[in-house]
């Protein structure tokens, strides 16, 4: 083919890197995708679908920076400690940039009460009226006491301090020789005959009667105590209070628009007044040590005034665009961190609620792996839910599969972020006809094209492209043969004359690989035989098995006949996909034919090693014969076809007319040149179809003719529609010019057998026969033997019976 119109190429480093809005050959795709980024509405966010390398991620991430497109600025979102109900942290919203200003303030108030409040209790004043309180509360504990000591005294007992436990308690001795004695003591002295058994008696009733008494007697003590308490936390309260008001409401005057966080600077004002007494420490560590148990202050209780700033958009963009390359479920989601005390529980708090890529989007964008999404525990159902409410939910992996428990229930926060789901095709289809709330939640489909027309404006943007690589990655620079070298690899690649393959990453790949052989080379800047030796570089480290298949072919264990003629032999071209890399090679396709009605059956369909659409096609094959020649009366043939040495499975209808050919062949009698190779399906009609692989089957026929020896006899049978799908290898392309192989182009069934066979295929004559002599005359003329040989024989023993 003629690349002639590949010119203006740029060669300048400097050269305009394509733009989005002309991402190359997939318009259609960023139409669907700027309106599903535009539309607000909710519901439309969008699936990208198309096969890897097709430049989806890269369109993607610059249409997303670059198209306008009013966003909702997201604020900023603090997790703050909820006194009324401590298992479930609270979110406060802030303008952008303020959220990190508010936990500065709290962060400054509470060092200003630190270091305040121990200031005013320690003040001479408060000190001075403190110790009067204390002194009048301490007076009447004590003389509650003293007047119950003078009592027990004078009746033969006294408080004696015994030691119970870690504190030491007052308890009612009895008195033995002016010495308190324990009441076993005094039992012990009884049996010993030092006291009598009444004094025994009389002094172990008297003991239980004043221990009842003294029991009250510390009831009233431990309630003056109590009543002094209250009083000291009362004048304390009184004594802060003016600072801890004052402070608080200067905090409440800097966010008197945010009812939410006035509702937070009041509850924690008043836990101050309720608790001035964690202010009194002097060590920090000592307060703040501990982890706070969940749902609890006692652990640490300044973690009442932490605030966890987990959405900071100070430096972020109005409409951030996030990849998140792993999406796993915390990546996305976020998480609760947790840490294990020294008893081996959980311990956690709000300060420890970590942000996934979701809120770090809101207000913009979230592009993510379809494929990653699915496969990744918990991800897909849990962002179904959270596109459906449009609410984050954060929580530990576990606890969304319940196999693990966590006490904290941070508040949902309602998000509003665009999901562009990046998957294949079939990814698509699944998930649409599978899961009910897709369709609702995934509105927008954008179809990548894995090709693009090829037009003057796609060859200027492929240039464009590969100067773009070449700068961006400080690769050689290309000539003009060398990026007309990748521009027909790319219309090879697509399979198509007017087509470009757009699959870039496979792109970037050859220019990487070209501008490596370039410099092996010394090659200033990178040509044709560059990058037809890194395509042949390719091509060898992927084509063992193709070598293999030549190899058998070249020593007779396929056997595969060039030359010559053979009755219902014809030779069919098939593709090899092994992955990366495919390749053609011919295979030997048979017919036989005999009397019969099983019709026409395919071996490899009985030992099911045939597709479905092999099936039909051979299926159609009876359609053709039965339109041709069974007009008048039924078809009378038993035909069998086969792939011979064929043991993996075949499926295509693309050898239907090699085997339509097999079968005609010996039917007629006629021999086939073996020296072509035939490819194209056919229809009941006679119409030769297009295929696929036509290039690769054409290449791997003329390697085989090459080797076994080039006549200038051979060449492949095509159909007609797969002339503009040609894009073959320069050895191929000058061969033909050569007259040394050939290509023929065919649009009907009759052209094709006349190339066989060098015989006209036939045409009706008036009297509805064809021409004598012809293909078709021959073949009709064998189906009528096949089917009028039983009659005759039916006559005959008729005839016998009546001789009888």
């Amino acid at each position: 083919m003629d690349f002639a119109d590949v010119k203006n190429i740029m060669q300048d480093a400097g050269v305009t890197i394509i733009g989005v809005a002309t991402a190359s050959g997939q318009e259609r795709a960023v139409k669907a995708l700027q309106f599903g980024v535009a539309i607000k509405s909710p519901g439309y966010n969008v699936f990208i679908s198309g096969i890897a390398g097709t430049g989806r991620l890269t369109t993607i991430k610059r249409l997303l920076e670059e198209i306008t497109v009013e966003c909702t600025p997201s604020p900023d979102r603090c997790y703050v400690y909820s006194i009324k109900e401590p298992d479930n942290p609270g979110i406060l919203e802030f303008d952008r940039g303020h959220g990190r200003k508010f936990k500065e303030d709290i962060e400054a108030t509470v060092r200003y009460l630190r270091r305040k409040i121990p200031e005013i209790l320690t003040g001479e004043a408060y000190t001075e009226a403190r110790g009067k309180i204390v002194d009048s509360y301490e007076k009447r504990e004590k003389a509650l006491l003293m007047e119950f000591q003078k009592k027990i005294e004078s009746e033969g007992f006294a408080l004696v301090p015994v030691q119970v436990g870690p504190v030491t308690q007052p308890q009612v001795f009895p008195l033995f020789q002016g010495k308190p004695v324990p009441i076993e003591e005094l039992e012990q002295l009884a049996g010993e005959g030092k006291v009598t058994v009444k004094e025994y008696s009389d002094a172990e009733q008297k003991l239980q009667a004043l221990r009842k008494e003294f029991t009250s007697v510390a009831r009233k003590g431990s309630a003056i105590a109590n009543e002094m308490m209250k009083k000291v936390e009362e004048m304390e309260r009184q004594a802060v209070a003016g600072v801890v008001d004052l402070i608080f409401e200067e905090l409440a005057g800097r966010y008197k628009s945010n009812q939410r966080v006035l509702d937070f600077l009041e509850s924690i004002r008043e836990y101050t007044l309720n608790n001035i007494q964690i202010f009194k420490r002097n060590d920090e560590q000592d307060a703040e040590g501990a982890m706070l148990t969940p749902g609890k202050v006692e652990g640490n209780p300044f973690i009442v005034y932490k605030v966890n700033v987990i959405q900071d958009n100070t430096d972020r963009e109005p409409c951030p665009v996030v990849i998140e390359t792993s999406p796993t479920y915390t990546n996305l989601f976020g998480t609760i961190e947790r840490t294990v005390d020294a008893r081996g529980f959980f311990q956690t708090d709000h300060t420890r609620i970590k942000a996934g890529a979701l809120l770090r989007a809101d207000g913009g964008f979230l592009v993510v792996n379809a494929l990653d999404a699915l496969t990744e525990p918990g991800v897909w159902k849990a962002l179904k839910r959270t596109l459906i409410y449009r609410k984050l939910e954060i929580q530990p992996l576990d606890t969304f599969f319940q196999i693990g428990s966590i006490a904290l229930k941070p508040e949902p926060i309602a998000i509003n972020v665009k999901v562009i789901l990046i998957g294949d095709p079939y990814i698509y289809d699944i998930l649409y006809d599978s899961e009910e709330d897709f369709k609702k939640i995934f509105k927008v489909k954008a179809d990548f094209d894995s090709e693009a027309k090829r037009d003057e404006q796609k060859i200027e943007e492929y240039s464009r492209f590969i100067a773009r690589i070449c700068k961006v990655e400080h690769l050689m620079h290309f000539d003009r043969s060398g990026v007309a070298a990748v521009i027909e690899y790319a219309a090879r690649r697509a399979g198509k004359q007017d087509k470009l393959w757009t699959r870039f990453s496979d792109i970037a790949d050859l220019l990487r690989e070209s501008s490596f052989w370039a410099s092996k080379n010394s090659h200033k800047l990178v040509n044709r035989e560059d990058v037809l030796k890194s395509l042949d570089s390719l091509i060898e480290r992927n084509n063992l098995y193709e070598d293999k298949v030549q190899e058998m072919i070249e020593e007779d264990v396929l056997m595969i006949d060039t030359t010559g003629e053979r009755v219902g032999q014809v030779n069919g071209l098939s593709v090899y996909d092994i992955g990366y890399y495919s390749f053609g090679r011919p295979t030997r396709i048979t017919a036989a034919v005999g009397a019969g009605k099983a019709g026409i059956t395919s071996i490899e369909r009985d030992s099911n090693l045939s597709g479905k659409i092999h099936d039909k096609g051979v299926a159609t094959l009876s359609g053709y014969l039965r339109e041709k020649f069974a007009k008048e009366k039924p078809l009378s043939l038993s035909a069998s076809i086969a792939f011979e040495q064929s043991y993996s499975g075949v499926d295509g209808d693309s050898a239907s007319s090699t085997e339509l050919y097999a079968i005609f062949s010996s039917l007629s009698n006629l021999p086939i040149k073996q020296g072509i190779a035939v490819t194209g399906s056919v229809n009941q009609k006679g119409d030769v179809q297009p295929i696929g692989g036509v290039n690769q089957k054409i290449e791997g026929f003329f390697q085989v003719c090459k080797a076994k020896g080039l006549t200038g006899d051979q060449g492949v049978i095509i159909p007609t529609r797969n002339m503009k799908d040609l894009v073959l290898r320069d050895e191929v392309v000058q061969a033909v010019k050569g007259g040394k192989f050939h290509i023929y182009p065919v649009a009907k069934i009759e052209e094709g057998i006349e190339l066989l066979t060098g015989r006209a295929a036939g045409k009706l004559d008036p009297k509805g026969k064809y021409e004598k002599n012809s293909i078709f005359y021959l073949v009709e003329k064998r189906l009528k033997e096949m089917s009028g040989e039983k009659e005759e024989n039916q006559t005959r023993r008729k005839g016998k019976r009546r001789r009888r």
